[in-house]
């Protein structure tokens, strides 16, 4: 068998010019515990007004590669910039204006990202949320820790949090403040729905919040019963006795808004009209289903009665 191509770690760092990005990377390089000597490839996709100084970095093993556009992330040229200089990882300083799923895409099969932070000015992120929410969201989705830089007392960290959360339950959020400390987020996030009721019901504002939830820990909720509003979907592929149940769901912006529904079994699944609404009581198991194509929620319906449609159609995760 021919051996597997070693996987390149990638370090991604993201948010919007003057966020902190260039001085966090130009330190992590000077740092010999980090820059032990490995070939490293530092792709910089914008220029602010913070510069790189390669003659502070803890060796000569960084090449810098400047892309001022999308369309230059290719796997053909990826590859080729990290073949060019035989390095070992990669650290990318990407451009808040782009989103992240043209580097995504771009990646080589052997490329993985192995770390993934956002950097915001305090002073200005509420206001780039505000006007560019969607690429506010698309930075915080999945990276690990976000660095909220220039903090200062009189900012309200709820709101921060309010906004990371929207987008995260797992990011780690830190506070920087001018003075040079750093405070991490302890605000805790109750679930507003109770996990131990013979029921877990559902309240149709927080069918997003509990949709997310149950997708990143479905074992929480395996084995118990579960009861929501939701709409109908039929498809043809499914027998008889199954239909599914959801809402749309919008995480950041008109834009984005889909469908996200479960696979319901009830004997009386025929009976349905494609749209309808329905307050179900269901019990929900993890298991493995032919139109998901792996594991996923599949719900037993106990009940499943008629209803009026919530106030608010579209379900958010304010």
């Amino acid at each position: 068998m021919a051996d597997l191509a070693p996987q390149i770690p990638v370090y991604l760092f993201t948010g919007f010019l003057e966020a902190g990005k260039t001085k966090f990377i130009q330190e992590t390089l000077e740092d010999k515990r980090f820059n032990r000597g490995e070939n490293t490839l530092l792709i910089v996709c914008e220029e602010g007004l913070e510069t790189y100084s390669p003659d502070k970095f803890s060796g000569p093993n960084v090449f810098v590669r400047m892309v001022e556009d999308p369309s230059e992330l290719t796997a053909e040229n990826l590859g080729a910039w990290l073949k060019a200089h035989r390095a070992e990882r990669v650290l990318v300083e990407y451009n808040g204006m782009w989103m992240l799923d043209a580097l995504y895409q771009a990646l080589p099969g052997s490329w993985a990202v192995a770390q993934e932070f956002m950097f915001a000015d305090a002073a200005t992120f509420l206001s780039y949320n505000a006007n560019m929410r969607q690429l506010c969201y698309d930075k915080l989705k999945s990276c690990q820790l976000v660095v909220f830089n220039r903090f200062v007392d009189s900012l309200d960290k709820m709101a921060f949090h309010k906004i990371v959360r929207g987008a995260s339950r797992r990011a780690d959020i830190a506070y920087e403040y001018k003075d040079g400390r750093v405070e991490y987020d302890d605000i805790e996030d109750p679930l507003p729905f109770d996990l131990d009721a013979p029921v877990i019901a559902i309240g149709d504002r927080d069918y997003a919040l509990w949709y997310r939830d149950m997708s990143e820990d479905p074992q929480k909720y395996t084995g118990k019963t579960v009861q929501f509003l939701g709409r109908t979907l039929k498809n043809k592929k499914l027998p008889g006795d199954s239909f599914i149940i959801g809402r749309h769901v919008m995480t950041c912006c008109a834009e984005d808004i889909q469908f996200m529904g479960l696979i319901c079994r009830w004997p009386e699944a025929e009976a349905l009209k494609n749209g309808s609404w329905l307050r179900v009581t269901a019990r929900l198991a993890y298991k493995y289903h032919r139109m998901y194509g792996r594991r996923g929620p599949v719900l037993s319906a106990i009940s499943a009665q008629a209803a009026q449609a919530p106030a608010e159609p579209v379900a958010t995760f304010d």
